[in-house]
């Protein structure tokens, strides 16, 4: 049996990697700074060994491969044992590919937005269609209540992070990750902290493009220019997908509800199938349309794809609700880009279009902290009718490159909106259970956990009146 050592194993990914291996009979341990809940508990419950803190001796000779996380660079102790031992090492999308996608038809889901909930509607479309797949996704798939599923099929989807890979390898992940089958939805400016400009992101973008073999299949976004240009030089098959005329896959008659979304799905002008998918906003609506056509691509019959669309159950995070108390529902966002805001309240306020919409935002990712996003974050709050701007996020940026919560304020005043600032967790619960009123709707957005204040705000809804 080998021997698998994480060397940073507590971040999302890295430790459903490490369940996975667990799965296909690997001996995993791993070790990380600061260990703590949730991913502490995901791999307590999964038996798999983690040590608080790093150091050297975790690397013992029983240990035949090291797993380093993209989080971790040189100068850590266990990185520098390997190096000295010459021991075996590979990064997390390196891993991935040489022990799940050499025998299998890889299933690549990529984009700036959209790509947890695509590659998870995927794949539970192949699984409900009884395709068995596997797939690997940066979020808990609420129908299959995990990350990842190891399955019989051929089918392995995958969500498809431009992230860096490791120190050792600057390249984005999904470069590793062998497409038979690539989604593109869409491409703006992200992750500042990587590439320079929307222009470097494109031309990765680029690489993994060429990527995809003759027979495979390319599905691009015709709603945005950037993910369509990547149809020039294509070396294989090209569909699109969106809401424009000229999308090959195409969503008519749409028509919203507090409860979900209605369409009609059409392919090259001809109507398909009536679609009802229980998510809200456009955004989701493309989703559905680029998981329609993979599903199509793999042999699944538009009735049977409809069918599992509307028993999809979405993405933990991605406009969850959380809670309802006093008449006040309270939702739990992902939404850390000015574009991913946007589309989350204005998909909030075409499904209910007479509520009051309070959004809270927490700027903590390393694009929402940044002042180059400031405008677009002004413009992204618009349908909402109150904002509360939290605190940025623990950030070491330097003043004049970090977001500024009291310019942003401004900013949103001036347009028009309503918007104030609180610093601290505590103050916003308070303001707000003060404020709200029945019927309110309550979107929390942040990438993290925001000082636990969606629960703090439902106990403090839920307890008597003063």
């Amino acid at each position: 049996m080998m021997t698998v050592h994480f060397v940073g194993i507590c971040g999302t990914a890295m430790a459903t990697l490490a369940a996975m291996l667990k799965d296909r009979g690997f001996a995993v341990r791993g070790s990380d700074q600061h260990v703590y809940p949730p991913m502490s508990d995901f791999l307590a419950a999964r038996e798999i060994p983690c040590q608080d803190g790093f150091d050297a001796d975790h690397i013992t000779d029983d240990v035949d491969l090291v797993v380093i996380g993209n989080a971790v660079s040189r100068g850590n102790p266990e990185v520098e044992a390997v190096l000295d031992s010459k021991l075996r090492y590979r990064s997390l999308p390196e891993m991935v590919r040489e022990t799940f996608l050499w025998d299998r038809r890889s299933i690549v889901v990529a984009g700036t937005h959209g790509k947890t909930t695509t590659a998870s509607l995927v794949s539970w479309l192949l699984a409900d269609g009884g395709r068995e797949p596997s797939f690997l996704v940066g979020g808990l798939a609420a129908n299959f209540g995990s990350s990842y599923r190891l399955g019989r099929g051929r089918e392995f989807v995958i969500e498809g992070d431009e992230y860096d890979s490791a120190f050792f390898d600057k390249t984005a992940k999904f470069l590793k990750y062998l497409p038979d089958v690539a989604v593109v939805g869409n491409l703006e400016f992200d992750h500042a902290d990587i590439y320079a400009d929307v222009e470097a992101i494109k031309s990765t973008v680029r690489q993994f493009v060429t990527l995809v073999p003759r027979h495979g299949l390319l599905v691009l976004g015709a709603d945005s220019p950037e993910a369509l240009e990547m149809q020039a030089g294509a070396p294989c098959r090209v569909t699109t997908f969106g809401l424009g005329e000229t999308a090959e896959w195409r969503a008519s008659g749409v028509e919203a509800a507090p409860d979900g979304m209605t369409f009609m799905v059409e392919h090259r002008g001809a109507p398909v199938t009536g679609v009802r998918v229980p998510l809200l906003g456009e955004f989701n609506v493309r989703n559905v349309l680029a998981a329609f056509a993979v599903a199509s691509e793999v042999g699944l019959d538009p009735k049977t794809i409809a069918a599992s669309v509307a028993r999809f159950e979405g993405v933990r995070r991605r406009l969850e609700i959380r809670g309802q108390e006093r008449g006040v529902i309270v939702y739990d966002d992902f939404a850390h880009h000015p574009t991913a805001v946007r589309e989350t309240l204005a998909g909030v306020r075409a499904s209910n279009p007479l509520r009051r919409i309070w959004a809270l935002f927490e700027p903590r990712s390393a694009t929402a902290c940044r002042r180059v996003f400031q405008e677009d974050f002004v413009g992204a709050f618009s349908q909402a009718d109150e904002v509360i701007i939290g605190r940025v996020y623990r950030s070491t940026l330097p003043v004049a490159d970090r977001l500024s919560e009291i310019d942003l304020v401004a900013g949103i005043g001036a347009a028009g909106g309503r918007a104030r600032h609180l610093a601290e967790v505590g103050d916003i619960v308070r303001t707000l259970v003060d404020e709200v009123r029945e019927g309110d709707l309550v979107v929390v957005m942040s990438n993290g956990a925001f000082g636990g204040i969606h629960d703090r705000i439902l106990k403090a809804l839920a307890a008597p009146t003063r």
